[in-house]
């Protein structure tokens, strides 16, 4: 990948004070624009748009993949393979609750990748990524 260009995610929530807390303290997002109903994050380079409307929260739903119970609406970021392991000792040390904890999948083979899925405050599914080698990313 030769240029970066970031993408711009809204999704709902239900409180804009947990949900800074969790994204700002926990996962280091800066904030940029915010009110009182809505409040954006640079989410590793992204533009997050976090929009109070519990009314639009959904339980995630899932999907089996390769045995797991993978939510089919989730969102997250790749990260740097020492960043990712970070992350998921910083997580652990906050005692928060996987949907799947952090393991290798594809263990040796091509597009081995380090994921982790997790609730926000909310009830939206994250999932971070790494992988050893990022010409893996789009492997088949």
């Amino acid at each position: 990948m030769s240029q970066f260009n970031p993408f711009h995610l809204a999704f709902p929530i239900r409180d804009i004070e947990e949900t800074r807390s969790f994204y700002q303290d926990l996962l280091g997002c800066e904030i940029g624009r915010s009110t009182e109903k809505w409040i954006d994050f640079n989410f590793f380079g992204h533009q997050l748009s976090a929009h109070v409307k519990p009314e639009e929260l959904q339980q995630a739903l899932a999907n089996e993949v390769d045995g797991k119970n993978v939510p089919v609406r989730h969102f997250g970021a790749l990260l740097e393979w020492n960043a990712w392991h970070k992350l998921a000792d910083k997580l652990r040390d906050h005692g928060i609750q996987f949907i799947i904890e952090p393991y290798i999948r594809f263990k040796g083979e091509v597009g081995e990748q380090a994921t982790m899925f997790f609730l926000d405050p909310s009830g939206n599914a994250l999932e971070f990524k790494s992988f050893q080698d990022p010409s893996q990313i789009f492997a088949k």
